[in-house]
């Protein structure tokens, strides 16, 4: 295809590791972070996965400047290696690298570590790869066991802990799925509020048919108020759902037409002079570009 370069030499090159420059100086402390010995442990396991991105040599020095991988560079020359696999970039642009990248959601990083436990990977193994306890391992592989197709199609793209898969598999499905659209809407996939929708949970719509044990400060008035409440909040959140998409309509047909309104200079001076008040709200909402604001 014509016009179109790439960003980076195809084959991956394995250069001399003494022959690469940071481009940056390390933080402080990154050799006891958490990050940089998980980095370390999966390269003493597994080797390196992601190749280094640096610039071409420099034709006098024969060294490359690292764009992308300090942290892996670190960890290389900790473990003595002599040569490191490198993407050798045609430019020297690092925001294309891994600055803009899009994390792996929960459901994902369990979907891998299921497919790696299949392929004959001992939890083990992993976790001395990872750098974690291997029952760290065991939440992960086993996160949607007793989770509906429907909840965990809502959590897909999310990240959140292991923990909250406990609290949601204590439920029904049908209960399971109200309660991850409310965390959803909400925007707090936090452990505490799987446990307090919990708590809330009708014993009907409870697997083991069971409640579960109150919550540390929470009388059982308060649990019952608690769940009437929610029961409450669910009916409305259905409520504004059936309504969203007209009331979205609305208010950008609203927009448009205030819009229009403001432009004529009669009208506009007319506001400015008997409804000052009026006029600034009428502005502020031409001026709303999200129904955030």
């Amino acid at each position: 295809m014509s016009g179109i370069t790439l960003g980076f030499i195809p084959e991956p090159l394995s250069v001399p590791v003494v022959c690469i420059l940071p481009s940056r100086r390390p933080p402080d402390g990154i050799g006891i972070s958490r990050k940089f010995k998980q980095i370390k442990s999966s390269i003493e396991e597994i080797g390196l996965i992601e190749p280094l991105t640096v610039t071409a040599a420099n034709q006098q020095s024969g060294q490359h400047v690292l764009l992308d991988g300090h942290i892996r560079l670190i960890a290389l020359r900790d473990l003595g290696y002599v040569e490191a696999s490198c993407l050798v970039a045609t430019d020297d642009e690092m925001y294309t690298y891994n600055n803009r990248i899009n994390r792996l959601s929960t459901i994902q990083e369990h979907l891998m570590l299921r497919r790696a436990i299949d392929r004959g990977v001992s939890p083990e193994r992993l976790a001395k790869a990872l750098s974690v306890d291997v029952s760290h391992i065991q939440k992960k592989i086993t996160l949607l066991n007793g989770i509906c197709p429907e909840a965990t199609e809502l959590l897909k793209d999310r990240q959140f802990s292991p923990e909250l898969s406990r609290a949601i598999r204590k439920m029904k499905p049908t209960r399971q799925v109200e309660c991850i659209e409310l965390m959803v809407s909400a925007n707090n996939l936090t452990v505490g509020y799987a446990e307090a929708l919990l708590v809330a949970t009708p014993v009907p719509l409870l697997i083991n048919g069971k409640k579960p044990k109150k919550l540390t400060g929470v009388t059982q008035e308060q649990m019952g108020k608690m769940e009437r409440e929610m029961g409450n909040l669910q009916g409305q959140y259905k409520l504004v759902e059936q309504t969203y998409g007209q009331d979205v309509l609305n208010l950008v047909l609203a927009k448009g037409y205030l819009g229009k309104l403001l432009e004529n200079e009669s009208i506009s001076a007319f506001l400015r002079q008997r409804q000052p008040d009026l006029l600034a709200e009428f502005e502020m909402i031409v001026q709303t570009v999200s129904l955030d604001q």
